[in-house]
């Protein structure tokens, strides 16, 4: 893949059938056990992707995502993850190769669960607003008297969501809403790697100078074995909070500066373009977030992308 490589629309169907377009992710069928992900430059907020993507993002997150997986892995070893491999699958040309390597992941063959599993630990946005206005956070009562940006005195809590179809919008859900979606045995374990998953991240992050602030995780399930399997991406910069951390911070005085695509959210708020359709990025922003992926990359992963990536 070469640097600055923008790719919008994926087309492999003249190689492997396609399932799946997504807000950013195309699904190809490789057999009857294993898909091919692969992660374009599109790029989403407010459940709507922009017209104009980010270079190198799809291979950022992707990377990162196989990152994850390594160090998630050998700290919790009965975690497994949709990750197989991220080499190609052999039929796919070698005139292919520059534009799909790095940004494709062949992986396991699941059936997801129609949740989103959300994990906060930090009170902060739209928590912070909730919190303020009943001390209550999706519905879980918080101890009063905290301040902004800190953290859950008992630990990261677990707000799980609908999982929305594309162009239709998430929504907070109580424990029992999910149990009802996916039965509690099911719903049970999802919160416990959850969580389980969180705390390594958050600790493997902070010594790497950065705190997670929240996440989303979507788990699947394997027919073969009945595991829940955690898959899709895996705390990127865009489907996590992370902050730089900073000395002589002090909670509740100031808000550290995202490491994510919080600066996109941010523009289409401020421009009054969040959720609208066609929306064309400018390039200082489209250049900021590809900055912030980037720094969120060679801070987790210990390398620059460049480094990894061969250019």
């Amino acid at each position: 893949m070469s640097s600055g490589q923008l790719l919008l629309t994926s087309d492999l169907g003249s190689h492997l059938p396609l399932v799946n377009r997504g807000k950013v992710r195309d699904i190809y069928n490789v057999d009857e056990g294993t898909l091919l992900l692969v992660t374009t430059d599109r790029i989403s907020a407010f459940d709507v992707a922009l017209a104009n993507g980010v270079p190198n993002k799809g291979a950022i997150l992707t990377l990162l995502t196989a990152h994850w997986a390594k160090v998630l892995c050998n700290s919790i070893p009965s975690l497994r993850t949709h990750v197989l491999t991220l080499n190609l699958p052999s039929n796919i040309p070698a005139a292919l190769q520059d534009t799909y390597q790095n940004r494709s992941m062949q992986a396991r063959k699941l059936i997801p669960f129609k949740i989103e599993a959300i994990v906060r630990g930090r009170l902060t946005r739209e928590a912070w607003d909730s919190y303020r206005k009943d001390t209550t956070v999706c519905g879980i009562k918080i101890a009063p008297g905290l301040k902004e940006g800190e953290a859950f005195p008992n630990g990261p809590i677990y707000t799980p969501s609908t999982k929305a179809d594309v162009g239709e919008h998430d929504e907070d859900i109580s424990e029992a809403q999910a149990t009802k979606i996916v039965g509690t045995k099911y719903a049970n374990r999802i919160k416990e790697l959850s969580i389980q998953v969180f705390q390594v991240a958050a600790e493997y992050a902070r010594e790497r100078g950065l705190i997670l602030v929240d996440t989303k995780f979507e788990f699947g399930l394997d027919t073969e074995t009945g595991e829940v399997v955690l898959m899709d991406e895996i705390l990127t910069p865009e489907s996590s909070r992370f902050w730089r951390v900073e000395e002589g911070f002090r909670v509740g005085e100031e808000e550290l500066e995202n490491i994510d695509k919080q600066c996109l959210r941010d523009w289409l708020v401020g421009n009054g373009l969040d959720g609208k359709d066609g929306v064309v990025l400018p390039e200082v922003v489209v250049e900021k977030i590809e900055e912030m992926y980037k720094e969120a990359f060679r801070r987790l992963v210990g390398k620059s992308f460049q480094e990894v990536v061969g250019f």
